[in-house]
């Protein structure tokens, strides 16, 4: 899987409102309407997930803030597959 560049990925990223680029990968923070679920939605996430064999980082926070970061560990790099996934994580958020 080839490693995308900062320019293409921030590039990419025009199309996933709120996902930005850091350190660790990309990532979002979603709000949702309680702790119940932020847990369906991070169980949902799951799901997608193990579909696509790419699983993101998770942090839970507060009783209703779940953040999702994506890299793909075995490239240390963001590549194709995180951008995927973080599609799919924003259709479910919907």
């Amino acid at each position: 899987m080839a490693k995308l560049t900062d320019s293409e990925i921030r590039n990419r990223l025009k199309d996933l409102p709120g996902w930005e680029l850091a350190p660790a990968g990309i990532r979002k923070t979603y709000s949702r309407a309680d702790f119940k679920a932020a847990m369906r939605f991070v169980n949902a996430v799951a799901g997608l997930a193990e579909e696509a064999n790419h699983h993101p980082d998770i942090l839970i926070f507060g009783w209703n803030k779940v953040t999702f970061t994506l890299m793909t560990h075995s490239e240390k790099a963001v590549t194709e597959k995180d951008l995927a996934l973080a599609a799919r994580i924003e259709r479910a958020a919907q």
